[in-house]
């Protein structure tokens, strides 16, 4: 039998990511998970990498900048409304608000979200705020 969720987003942040943005929790399935990321204005999150999962940010509201590494790859994007990037397993990644308005992201996570030990932070390019 198939179950069918719906979810009305929070007000409030459900918990605080590792890498010190706000996450408030939307659904899961068996294969994957959504949140919505917020970093406050003028913000700059922890660098972190995760051990298991990879992610695609949608972002919807600010502007800011995401640095990514993996390996000998390694890149800093301008982020605002329409753009999606993807970060896959073990990649280093830290992102920035850099406008008077929140930096707003959806992410989906596959697979879902296992605990907090998921991330580790490692040495990003920005001094974090948080």
């Amino acid at each position: 039998m198939t179950n069918f969720d719906t979810k009305i987003i929070g007000q409030d942040p459900d918990v605080t990511a590792p890498d010190g943005s706000d996450v408030r929790i939307l659904l899961q399935t068996a294969r994957g998970s959504m949140a919505h990321f917020s970093l406050a204005p003028r913000q700059v999150s922890k660098a972190v990498a995760h051990k298991t999962i990879e992610e695609i940010w949608y972002f919807l509201r600010g502007r800011g900048r995401m640095w990514r590494r993996l390996g000998a790859a390694e890149e800093i994007v301008e982020v605002f409304p329409g753009v999606s990037i993807t970060i896959p397993t073990g990649t280093r990644f830290q992102f920035r608000c850099d406008a008077d308005e929140p930096l707003e992201a959806i992410g989906i996570t596959m697979p879902p979200w296992p605990n907090a030990e998921e991330a580790f932070e490692v040495e990003g390019i920005w001094q974090p705020t948080h």
